[in-house]
């Protein structure tokens, strides 16, 4: 397979063979390019409509959210359906024949499956990134201090299953650190495994940076100091069945852009 590509001149070039720059906007408004006049941006805006199915990896959850009002904002007659769960998940639905529009996964590997299986059009575009964390009550009962306390006896542990982009990100974290964790649950997407730790069914939970950061005061973060920590990119692409190719790119775009790429960061993801 060819590198996921980065610039989001590219992914909108190869998404749309270049009629974004005809019929959408970038994210301050304008049409892409320079030089639209408002009666343009008007005009552009208003052939983007219909609805579009968009299916995310969980950790985006609140991001994605955001993004979609935004994007719906400026694009007053778009609808943006969102669909999260783990990347491995969406992945399946995709290649089993699901209607999406648009994958955002939250890693290279479960891109791949789908761009495989000759569903993705164009090059995926990495647009985030993102660490592990261990996310513990906020009173840390257990005392969780380091990585390694994650290997104690008696510690209760809740991480994602491999499959999961979160769970091969803590099994490679564990062989990095020389570290075996012997988890009390393996969940099928980061979500599962934060709502563990809040719930107080867990000691500590092996989720994304973001996820501490989104869940406020519900959960107190541990970094995970060891060598070689795991960073996992997250590419999106749209879908080569997808009905609504311009209103893909258009969200595509704007994930990528100024707006997008803000949002994120605010969110506590890294830069692609």
């Amino acid at each position: 397979m060819k590198p996921f590509a980065r610039p989001v001149a590219l992914a909108i070039a190869l998404l749309l063979g270049g009629t974004v720059a005809g019929c959408g906007t970038n994210d301050a408004g304008s049409p892409a390019g320079s030089g639209g006049s408002p009666a343009s941006t008007a005009g552009a805006s208003a052939t983007l409509s219909g609805t579009l199915t968009v299916f995310a990896a969980a950790s985006l959850t609140g991001t994605f959210t955001q993004l979609a009002t935004d994007f719906e904002a400026a694009h007053p007659g778009a609808k943006v359906s969102l669909s999260f769960d783990g990347s491995s998940t969406l992945a399946t639905q995709i290649i089993a024949g699901a209607p999406a529009d648009v994958f955002a996964s939250a890693d290279t590997k479960n891109m791949t499956k789908v761009v495989n299986a000759n569903l993705i059009a164009g090059k995926p575009v990495t647009f985030a990134t993102n660490r592990l964390e261990i996310a513990v009550p906020p009173a840390n009962p257990a005392n969780i201090t380091s990585f390694a306390d994650l290997a104690r006896p008696g510690v209760k542990v809740v991480v994602c299953a491999a499959q999961v982009p979160c769970g091969a990100a803590a099994r490679a974290d564990e062989a990095s650190a020389g570290v075996t964790v012997k988890p009390v649950s393996e969940e099928l997407n980061v979500t599962s495994v934060l709502g563990k730790v809040i719930a107080g069914e867990a000691d500590a939970g092996l989720v994304y940076v973001t996820d501490v950061h989104g869940a406020g005061g519900k959960v107190k973060g541990v970094p995970v100091n060891i060598p070689r920590a795991t960073v996992n990119s997250y590419p999106i692409a749209g879908v080569s069945s997808s009905k609504r190719s311009p209103l893909a790119a258009a969200f595509i775009a704007f994930v990528t852009g100024a707006q997008g790429q803000a949002v994120l960061k605010d969110a506590g993801f890294g830069a692609p």
